[in-house]
């Protein structure tokens, strides 16, 4: 997550289905996976969704604060953890790997996770928001590892007890890449009797949701998300088939 990003329509997606969540009544533990702003690229200009009457019929309340955000150029990702939005708790702390070395990247995240778990334990949900989505073997031990969440980061939430979703972008590989993926995932001993489930934003094309769900949050989870694709997310969003 950057902060340029704040309000865009990826933030709406993300918080339309947090949001079922909360109200299907669980807790919610969000980390931003917050690193510096880059500007090579229009990211974040995806906003013209905020004058557009179909995605207030999916979260009226969600869009309007969103809108309030965007024109009042509030976009930092701090002014998304409004109770309004969403009654959260939140790890916001910037996982900034400039000038440092290797060793120093490795020990500062190592850090900075453990601050995350302290802070968010205790949550039914916790989602996590990297840039990119999974670590992938040409980002291990570099600089841009830090736009990645890595498998041991997943596992640590989970041992906790917590149902764990985490964004992931869209490369130039076909959804059946990803759901093989995440299947490989859930099947490791560290995530034993979970269970997967994938959500595609299917308006962009660029985006899935990922869940590794608990036992015990398995029907909650699974009837909130049904009951959000029955009304009008149900134009933006798709189950993929696992």
């Amino acid at each position: 997550m950057q902060d340029r990003y704040t309000g865009d329509l990826g933030d709406f997606s993300k918080l339309g289905i947090l949001r079922a969540l909360e109200m299907a009544g669980l807790s919610i533990g969000v980390n931003w996976y917050m690193t510096p702003d880059e500007n090579h690229n229009g990211d974040g200009r995806h906003v013209k969704y905020l004058n557009q009457e179909e995605f207030r019929a999916c979260d009226e309340a969600l869009w309007l604060e969103l809108k309030t955000i965007v024109k009042s150029n509030h976009r930092k990702a701090c002014y998304l953890e409004n109770e309004k939005i969403l009654q959260a708790c939140f790890y916001s702390e910037r996982l900034d790997f400039w000038g440092k070395t290797k060793i120093e990247r490795e020990f500062f995240r190592k850090s900075w996770h453990n601050e995350a778990l302290t802070a968010l334990a205790g949550n039914d949900i916790i989602f996590v928001d990297p840039d990119n989505g999974l670590i992938v073997s040409s980002a291990v031990g570099k600089p841009k590892e830090n736009k990645y969440v890595l498998y041991d980061e997943l596992a640590d939430y989970y041992a906790q007890h917590s149902s764990v979703i985490y964004y992931q972008h869209k490369a130039r590989k076909q959804d059946e890449f990803y759901i093989r993926q995440h299947e490989k995932l859930i099947h490791a001993p560290e995530f034993a009797g979970s269970k997967g489930l994938a959500l595609k934003f299917i308006t962009t094309s660029q985006r899935y949701y990922f869940f590794i769900i608990q036992p015990q949050h398995q029907e909650i989870i699974e009837k909130a998300v049904l009951e959000m694709l029955v009304g009008p997310w149900k134009n933006h969003f798709k189950i993929l088939t696992m």
